[in-house]
């Protein structure tokens, strides 16, 4: 009985070796059905990473990591603002991810010495309807908060003096300037928010080199090109066959 026990289990793993080997296996009527590998998925962190804009996606465009020692705040929870209703705008206008994503990340997109810079975060949301409940917050935040509000982060504090709405450069975009005064200069800076399925793509633009010269008002744009490149990476990742 033990030595017949032993010749089925040897024949059984023959068999499943063969059977892997073959790339199939036998249907009861004696055909075969041929495997296909599951595509492996990849993380949120991974996605975002794999669709965030690079510099060879914009030419004349430095495209930069963040550095966390100039950021007005690293998380969303460290930011409080006069008017709880605004919060949505600070978080977007300082790199900070709206809600609780599953991942986001962030780049700074640079044409030059003098010019704006455009900041680029992308945040993942499940599910997508999230997404789309939080830019409809953002929304309503910005027809709420016209007559400005006040960001406090640690020891950073930011005024904006006006919100008003614009109309964006992609379909379905909330987009807005906001005004704020700096060493007696009023500067104007933009934000847009897009959202492609489950992802918020934030666009804020703001040229520092006027900040930091404090001698010249500023009013920066977001560029067309750095929407649309990141928009196209962002249908193009929708289209990939790893999601």
């Amino acid at each position: 009985m033990k030595r017949a026990a032993l010749a089925v289990v040897s024949v059984l793993a023959l068999t499943s070796a063969l059977t892997a080997c073959s790339g199939g296996e036998d249907t009861p009527s004696g055909g075969r059905v041929t495997t296909t590998p599951k595509a492996k998925q990849i993380t949120p962190e991974q996605r975002l990473a794999k669709a965030i804009v690079t510099k060879d996606d914009l030419p004349g465009y430095n495209v930069d990591e963040l550095d966390a020692e100039y950021a007005f705040a690293t998380s969303s929870d460290q930011v409080t603002v006069d008017k709880p209703g605004c919060a949505p705008l600070a978080l977007a206008m300082n790199q900070l991810p709206l809600g609780e994503p599953q991942a986001d990340l962030t780049r700074s997109a640079g044409a030059g010495y003098g010019k704006e810079s455009t900041y680029i975060t992308l945040a993942s949301y499940e599910p997508a309807a999230e997404g789309r409940s939080l830019l409809a917050g953002l929304a309503k935040a910005v027809s709420e908060c016209g007559g400005g509000f006040t960001a406090k982060a640690g020891k950073n504090s930011t005024v904006y003096d006006s919100v008003t709405a614009e109309k964006g450069t992609a379909p379905g975009a909330v987009a807005f300037r906001a005004t704020t005064p700096f060493r007696g200069i009023t500067h104007t800076v933009r934000t847009q928010v897009v959202r492609h399925g489950e992802v918020l793509a934030v666009y804020f633009s703001v040229n520092g080199f006027a900040f930091a010269d404090s001698r010249r008002p500023s009013d920066a744009k977001i560029p067309a090109e750095v929407v649309k490149a990141q928009n196209s990476e962002l249908a193009r990742d929708s289209e990939s066959p790893e999601r």
